[in-house]
């Protein structure tokens, strides 16, 4: 594979591996073209020769090339190098949500709330240009170092069509739908599922199957009911927890329908935990029966669990037959109660006997006569109504209204709408059509445009009476706030300040050279301008000087301008140049220096070197040494009285006093070999001198003999 320092398309130079999955193998890398790090996922050499591998390697790139949202990692580029294929996409500081789970345990519900609707407003995108991501994970999310959430690895998506897409089970085990599990064909729904159960292992910390293996883990979707998460954890909302039990419904027509419908849930609960959304009360009832899984299913995932990719592959009519059409008929008349599975061919379907399958169980045929009874009344009971509507025997007067305020005379008995979300204009006109009389109120909000309906007092669904009134709360929009200026304060101070002023924050970061470390160098929007309360201000907080390093090469026995060169060309500077002898290094070349070789120091950091002056030069000179006596031959001293003695050894000019004392005549005969030695440099025109004077400065050195003599030693420096 890469190796560090590699360099790819003369752009793309590998800096380490930081990942590996399955199929691929991820670097960090710089782009030198760009000059930013990026990732680079690479396939590894094994599929690398098996085209469908490839094919679906390159569709990965595709499919998420296209795809440009906050929360969706970027892909820059796709290519190949040597045989290898890979995929450029942006680089993301953090860790998987899976790790985030792992390291602080579940999450509090505000915390999950906000995670899973950053998952589903990329998921939303990704639906919106018809692609699938078919493997959504904690481990395919990453927690960014500044709190946004990114999903990543769509590698096993692929380009929805108009109609249903067919394909083998993918995905893992653990968030897989029912569909996904059979080998049944996904849609947008199955990710839906996957954003139940990772929603669910946020709240209660767990996922809701674990099995042996992954083909009882599988069965678990297929089979088991979800244990609702507020039997783990009481303090979950009530309306979280609706969410989670609509997402991972086991018949996807059950389940929410688009990512949209979900977030706009999810977003209600963001007012009000407790709001009523998600599944129906009717669906909680812990008594709901078991699917059954049919013998083909349960020896297709069998087989699976020998399959490298964990998939199998089931035949998928594109087209709703007659007779599925009826099952669906009957269930929605007797619901859990009516005996067939709805996943089993035709052929093996308990809607015929066994022993003759020319006839209808006797059962079948009771449920097939009552449902076609019941059928037919419906229908007759509608077209009576669509009659009755049209002559205007429903009809009233409706009394006038106010500005604000509009009354009827009469209600007509109808269920409430969804009027959330609409525009004021559309909701009332609603209304007036169902002869509803309604107050208008306005206010500030954060999830609706201005002119939407942001609240309802009577929920969507309920039955209207005569009297009743409701309450709309139209959107004013966002609340406007002035930015504060936070450019050089340091970050933290940033941080408060413009949360105090109730706004998020988000933190970039890069080099400068002028403003501090830690301090804010700049921040969008502009100081004093406006932005929507709740809104987000990023600030880009200063790193300080970047640090460039280089390694310091190894300079010995280089010469100065060798050693200059070297330097120069990591760009560092040669610093004081000093000399010295050496026994072992040549004249001229580097002895030292004062950083050692390898080591990593700033650009422009100045090394000093010591210079070789080759051999030092030898010195010959002479120690002198003495022996010998001066006595007293003739001399008389006179009582108590000194003599002083003086000798000097000449050499050339130079002369070096040997004695120069008194004596008396007790101290007589001066001895030589006494004499301290001393160093001469030369052996050339020596003379030893020596004279007496009395104590009246008279010279009597006649009244004394010497035997002194010099004795030399040669001395090598």
């Amino acid at each position: 594979m890469f190796e560090a320092g590699m360099i790819i398309q003369n752009r793309y130079e590998i800096a380490e591996e930081i990942g590996s999955g399955g199929m691929s193998v991820v670097y960090k890398a710089m782009d030198h073209v760009l000059n930013r790090y990026i990732a680079m996922k690479v396939l590894k050499p094994e599929f690398s020769d098996d085209k469908s591998f490839v094919t679906k390697f390159r569709m990965e790139a595709q499919s998420a090339a296209g795809l440009s949202h906050p929360n969706i990692v970027n892909v820059f580029d796709v290519g190949e190098e040597s045989g290898y294929y890979y995929i450029v996409m942006e680089l993301v500081e953090g860790i998987t949500l899976k790790e985030y789970i792992q390291q602080n345990g579940r999450l509090n519900y505000a915390t999950a709330l906000d995670f899973i609707i950053q998952i589903c407003s990329g998921i939303e995108v990704a639906h919106e240009h018809h692609t699938i991501h078919r493997d959504i994970k904690p481990q395919n999310i990453i927690v960014s170092k500044n709190g946004t959430l990114k999903v990543t690895d769509f590698g096993i998506a692929k380009a929805a069509t108009s109609n249903t897409v067919a394909s083998s089970a993918m995905g893992s085990v653990h968030y897989i739908s029912p569909e996904q599990a059979r080998g049944g064909f996904s849609d947008e729904r199955s990710d839906i599922y996957s954003l139940g159960i990772t929603l669910y292992e946020m709240l209660t910390g767990r996922v809701p199957f674990e099995g042996e293996n992954n083909v009882t883990v599988a069965l678990m979707h297929i089979q088991s009911e979800i244990i609702p998460p507020r039997e783990y954890y009481p303090d979950i909302p009530y309306g979280l927890e609706r969410i989670v039990l609509k997402a991972t419904q086991k018949k996807p027509e059950q389940r929410y329908l688009t990512t949209n419908a979900m977030l706009s849930d999810l977003k209600k609960i963001a007012m009000d935990p407790n709001a009523e959304v998600g599944v129906p009360s009717t669906m909680l009832s812990n008594n709901a029966p078991t699917i059954q899984i049919s013998t083909d299913e349960l020896a297709a995932i069998n087989s699976a669990a020998g399959d490298p990719q964990g998939v199998s592959v089931f035949p998928v009519n594109q087209r709703r037959t007659e007779l599925e059409e009826a099952k669906e008929a009957l269930d929605s008349l007797y619901g859990d109660d009516y005996p067939y599975d709805e996943d089993e061919e035709d052929d093996e379907s308990p809607l015929y006997d066994e022993k003759n399958e020319d006839e209808l169980d006797p059962k079948m045929e009771k449920a097939i006569t009552i449902g076609a009874i019941v059928a037919t009344c419906l229908i007759g009971i509608i077209i009576l109504v669509a009659v009755l509507s049209i002559t205007g025997v429903f009809k009233k007067n409706k009394k006038p209204t106010t500005t604000e305020e509009a009354t009827t005379t009469e209600s007509a008995t109808n269920k409430m709408p969804d009027l959330v979300g609409m525009d004021e204009e559309e909701a009332l006109k609603l209304l007036d059509e169902l002869k509803v009389a309604y107050v208008i109120e306005r206010d500030y909000t954060e999830l609706y445009d201005e002119g939407k309906v942001a609240e309802q007092s009577i929920s969507a669904g309920s039955v209207l009476t005569e009297n009743d009134k409701v309450t709309l709360v139209i959107s004013k929009g966002k609340k406007m706030a002035n930015v504060p200026d936070v450019v050089s304060k340091s970050s933290d101070e940033a941080k408060s300040i413009l949360e105090a002023a109730g706004f998020k924050v988000e933190i970039d970061e890069e080099y400068d050279e002028e403003v501090e470390e830690g301090k804010v160098i700049s921040q969008s929007p502009d100081a004093n301008s406006s932005a929507a309360e709740g809104s987000t201000v990023t600030i880009v907080v200063s790193k300080g000087e970047e640090v460039k390093v280089a390694k310091v090469p190894d300079l010995k026995k280089k010469t100065v301008t060798e050693a200059e060169t070297a330097l120069s060309e990591v760009k560092l500077k040669l610093g004081n140049v000093t000399q010295e002898y050496s026994d072992s290094v040549k004249e001229g070349q580097v002895i030292s220096q004062s950083i050692a070789a390898g080591t990593e120091v700033k650009e422009e950091t100045s090394i000093d070197i010591t210079i070789s002056k080759g051999k030092k030069p030898v010195k010959t000179s002479y120690s002198a040494s003495f022996s010998g006596s001066i006595s007293n031959s003739s001399y008389t001293f006179p009582e108590g009285k000194l003599v002083k003695i003086t000798v000097t050894l000449k050499v050339g000019d130079s002369s070096y006093n040997i004695v120069n004392d008194w004596y008396d005549e007790a101290s007589l005969p001066l001895d030589g070999s006494s004499f301290a030695s001393c160093e001469i440099p030369s052996k050339d025109n020596i003379s030893l001198i020596y004279s007496v004077q009395d104590d009246a400065g008279n010279d009597i050195t006649g009244s004394f003999s010497s035997s002194l003599q010099a004795k030399l030693k040669v001395v090598e420096h």
